[in-house]
């Protein structure tokens, strides 16, 4: 009874994917089909369809664990604490002092590699 009940299940879900697939086409043909017509005409059509399509597809298996998971990851951001502007500014300047740091050894390294190679190969680069 189950294994039938998926099935249809599926089933329902593969046309309710390839209504909204088939939406989605029909916003982007219109826009490129109807370009002679008003920015807010094309706009208001183009929002409609993918909120027609957004709540067709969230009503799918897939689509009810995307928002579950959406939901999920809303309220632990909540829960982070984050940085003070303080914390932020003190961060960033350690990290562009250490960029600058390593950029002159690395710069210096390649400086000393270039000499030892022209001198072995006898080239005057």
């Amino acid at each position: 009874m189950s294994e039938n009940t998926e099935s249809s299940s599926n089933s329902l879900d593969m046309l309710k994917w390839l209504l909204v697939f088939g939406l989605l086409a029909g916003v982007v043909a219109f826009n490129h089909f109807f370009p002679e017509l008003s920015v807010l005409y094309i706009a208001l059509v183009a929002v409609a369809g993918v909120g027609i399509t957004g709540f067709i597809a969230s009503t799918t298996v897939k689509g009810s664990t995307f928002l579950a998971f959406a939901k999920d990851s809303r309220t632990e951001v909540r829960k982070v604490v984050w940085p003070t502007r303080q914390e932020t500014t003190t961060t960033t300047m350690i990290v562009l002092a250490a960029t600058v740091v390593m950029s002159l050894i690395l710069w210096g390294l390649d400086g000393i590699i270039v000499e030892v190679v022209s001198f072995i190969t006898g080239l005057g680069i």
